[in-house]
Formats: structure tokens, C-alpha cells, sequence
């Protein structure tokens, strides 16, 4: 059974949500951004509406996830403590990893769509010689 964590965190501009998912020692991440501060309700509301829409990163190799404290007081000093700031770098691999394989599938319509024009003009140069070449 997958475990999700979701850290919110300030990063400077926006709220930010970083949901980890751990399946079978496997890391995949999403990331959300909230923009101003979110209420509770609102972060429950979003997981309850759009959990299904997120786009997971691939998946990350050799991942354990911490063994959370039962006691809750306990959980809030070790928070407190920690001066890491939103996600571990795992999560941070696994984004990366997602952005670069976006960026090589953009990368491939982008010259797709080229070629296509290069294509298109070189038919209508073509044509155009035809039609002159009829009219002679």
C-alpha cells in the first residue's frame, strides 16, 4: 500500500504543496502551488477534488521513508528543529526528473511542428513553379 505525504511550505514567492508518494521503495512527486497562504479546509478540499488530476514524477530508485513518531507533541519539536526547507532532496530529484522528461517531449512536437511548416512552404514553393510553369 503507497504511503503520501504533503508538506506545504513558503518558498519565497508562493505556498507551495509537495506531495510524496512512496510505493514499493519507489519515490514519485507532485508538486501544487496554493499561491497565497491556504487554510486547512482549503488543503483538504484540493487533496479531496483534484488528488486524482496530479501529475506524479516518475518514479525515484531506493527511497525509505522516516518512521513518523507516535507522539504528537514529539512530531511537533522534531519539526520545529528540522531547518530543512520543503522537499528532501529525493522528492527535488524526482521533480527534476519529471521537468527534464516534459521539457525533451516538448522538445520533440517543437521540432515535429517545424519540419511540418518546412514541409508546408517547400509544397507551396513547389506548387507555385507549377502554376508558372503551366501559365508559360
Amino acid at each position: 500500500m503507497p504511503s503520501i505525504t504533503l508538506t506545504v511550505f513558503f518558498d519565497g514567492q508562493f505556498w507551495v504543496g509537495i506531495f510524496e508518494r512512496l510505493d514499493n521503495g519507489k519515490l514519485t512527486v507532485a508538486r501544487v502551488v496554493f499561491g497565497a497562504e491556504p487554510k486547512d479546509q482549503q488543503v483538504q478540499e484540493m487533496v479531496l477534488r483534484d488528488f486524482d488530476r496530479l501529475r506524479f514524477s516518475p518514479p525515484v530508485e531506493g527511497v525509505k521513508m522516516q518512521t513518523i513518531a507516535s507522539n504528537p507533541k514529539r512530531r511537533q519539536r522534531q519539526i520545529a528543529r528540522s531547518n530543512e526547507k520543503g522537499a528532501g532532496t529525493k522528492s527535488q530529484q524526482a521533480m527534476k526528473l519529471a521537468q527534464e522528461e516534459g521539457k525533451a517531449v516538448r522538445k520533440v512536437r517543437t521540432r515535429q511542428q517545424r519540419e511540418a511548416e518546412e514541409q508546408r512552404k517547400h509544397d507551396l514553393r513547389v506548387e507555385k513553379k507549377k502554376a508558372k510553369h503551366r501559365g508559360h
